[in-house]
């Protein structure tokens, strides 16, 4: 495994502060800054996880590409699973359409998912060539501090 390049490591990493300042609100702050939070972390957590969908979808195509067009590396379960983030991310959002208990039990969601986001990449870093090989020593961290923290301010 080579070193993880400091631009990733540097802004993957600061990726995590909005999170934590939200949970630092909930547990610390003025109460009436609390909902604000929570919504705030909500919706960050649902964009992170969106884009960890995208990232999939994107590491796919690039192996696509790079075995000219036609490849069995990406399978079909990998393609479906980089479509799941979004649609988890949009069910989240629903109770508070309907205007259920929002959003705690939808934060624990997104941070269970952001946990198991870790598993996805794992397969696909064992599976796809165009994958760094930096790429798990920057996900692990990322997915387990953004999924922890989301829970964590779900509790709040």
């Amino acid at each position: 495994m080579t070193k993880l390049p400091v631009l990733p490591r540097i802004l993957g990493f600061s990726g995590l502060l909005p999170q934590f300042a939200c949970a630092l609100v909930v547990w610390f702050g003025p109460p009436d800054l609390r909902f604000w939070a929570l919504a705030i972390g909500w919706g960050y957590a649902a964009l992170i996880l969106s884009f960890l969908g995208g990232l999939w979808w994107g590491l796919l195509a690039a192996q696509m590409a790079a075995d000219g067009g036609t490849s069995d590396r990406p399978q079909p379960w990998m393609w479906i699973a980089s479509v799941v983030p979004s649609l988890w991310a949009l069910v989240t959002f629903l109770p508070w359409i309907v205007g259920a208990n929002w959003p705690g039990p939808s934060l624990v969601g997104l941070g269970l998912a952001l946990l198991g986001s870790v598993w996805v990449d794992r397969r696909l870093a064992a599976r796809l060539t165009v994958v760094p090989d930096w790429w798990m020593a920057l996900r692990v961290p990322l997915s387990v501090g953004l999924g922890t923290a989301s829970i964590v301010l779900a509790l709040g």
